[in-house]
């Protein structure tokens, strides 16, 4: 089922934190690990959410708590379940108290946030449009203490793919590639093993739901961009990226706009380990 309310603004944030049933808050900054120049370090989430952060705000951390280990399924595997229910019900998630994520305003990590809670049976959580950035409040730099939550993670609540459902899907449905296009079209490949897209997969890059400042694009304008790319007919939809992050945010999109789609986890950085599974290259999803 379509999740509505997906987003929150950041006005509606202050009223709900300031009203009698606040919202439980995670701020999951976080950066997607490439090749940086000389000298310059790594981006470290945790030291941006000592620096400043929404006041409530509990640092989840993406790499270790929103996904297991790199290895043969991706590069942001699922996590393990005890892993995430532990980190969840440490920041004082409750099946029964709406969560709202943010992160450094790329809207990719809270999306994945989002989309784990979801897949695993919360009923109220959205992401914060416009990340930390839009938040015009003051920031804390003390962390807070909550209760521990009682959320218990039940799998089974959003659509999941593997290699072969996300094959399948591209041939019955519509299997969106959320990376940039010029990954897609095998022109460049600055992470995984070979460059290029999952064959009958349309290319629908992540960049393109939204402005330079974050926040998505109106629902409606949204499901005009999807429309025009396949998603119009009620076929399922799946989405895939390089690790299952930035699909993520594209889910998001997704459901911004009353569209289903499934999540195909793995994404670009397992199905290119194996090489025995196809691969398209060019504009053409074939």
């Amino acid at each position: 089922m379509v999740a509505m309310n997906a987003i929150i603004s950041a006005s509606e944030l202050a009223s709900g934190l300031a009203g009698p049933r606040p919202p439980v808050l995670l701020d999951v900054r976080w950066q997607l690990s490439v090749a940086k120049a000389a000298g310059e370090p790594p981006f470290d989430g945790r030291a941006a959410y000592a620096a400043g952060h929404i006041p409530g705000a509990v640092y989840v951390d993406l790499d270790s708590e929103l996904a297991s280990a790199p290895g043969e399924r991706g590069r942001h595997p699922l996590p393990e379940l005890e892993v995430f229910g532990a980190a969840m019900r440490r920041a004082g998630v409750s099946a029964g108290t709406p969560v709202i994520v943010y992160d450094g305003g790329q809207g990719w990590a809270a999306a994945r946030a989002w989309w784990l809670l979801r897949w695993t049976g919360h009923p109220d959580v959205r992401v914060l449009d416009g990340g930390l950035p839009s938040w015009e409040g003051a920031l804390e730099t003390s962390a807070p203490a909550p209760a521990e939550g009682d959320f218990e993670p039940v799998p089974g609540g959003a659509g999941l793919l593997d290699a072969d459902g996300a094959a399948g899907l591209a041939r019955a449905g519509v299997l969106f590639d959320a990376r940039a296009g010029e990954r897609y079209r095998g022109e460049v490949e600055p992470i995984d093993r070979v460059g290029g897209h999952i064959p009958g997969a349309v290319s629908a890059p992540t960049n393109e739901n939204g402005g330079a400042d974050g926040r998505f694009l109106p629902a409606e304008e949204l499901a005009e961009r999807f429309k025009a790319l396949g998603a119009a007919d009620g076929s399922p939809v799946g989405v895939y990226c390089g690790s299952g992050v930035s699909g993520a945010h594209e889910v998001l999109a997704l459901a911004v706009a009353g569209i289903d789609a499934a999540l195909y986890v793995g994404s670009w950085s397992e199905w290119s380990q194996d090489s025995s599974r196809p691969v398209a290259v060019g504009a053409d999803p074939q």
